[in-house]
């Protein structure tokens, strides 16, 4: 089974909590998966994993946020072609259009887009949390 790095950013607890399912869920089928918020992942480090999750909220005008997620995910972008990669965040209005919008991106980048992305609106209930878990074991699947 591979190795996938849970990458994530949040600013209420609400990604936090869903990032935290879905490295359970990954780990529950028997990946090596390890949690990093984003500020303590560097791109060099991408290397040494078969996988990613990626976790973001929606800010602003439903874009991701932008003073270190997007910046960072910029930079990711240049090594997800052929890789499995699962998305996921949550939101607080509107209706998820930054998730379409970060899926379409990230498909572009040639990723095996593991899902459609797994947007939660507040905080993740009892079937979000186990949403986000089927989407690490999906994820450890595909690694």
């Amino acid at each position: 089974m591979g190795k996938i790095a849970v990458v994530y950013w949040s600013g209420t607890g609400n990604t936090e909590q869903m990032a935290k399912a879905v490295l359970e869920g990954a780990q529950k089928a028997g990946a090596e998966a390890t949690l990093f918020e984003v500020d303590s992942f560097a791109v060099s480090e991408m290397g040494g994993f078969d996988g990613f999750a990626f976790g973001c909220p929606a800010m602003g005008d439903e874009v991701l946020e932008e003073g270190s997620f997007e910046p960072f995910f910029a930079e990711a972008e240049g090594k997800l072609s052929g890789v499995p990669v699962a998305l996921f965040g949550s939101y607080g209005w509107g209706g998820g259009a930054w998730m379409e919008s970060w899926a379409e991106r990230t498909k572009n980048d040639g990723a095996k887009l593991v899902g459609d992305g797994l947007a939660i609106e507040n905080g993740p209930d009892d079937e979000g949390l186990a949403q986000c878990e089927k989407l690490g074991a999906d994820l450890a699947a595909a690694v």
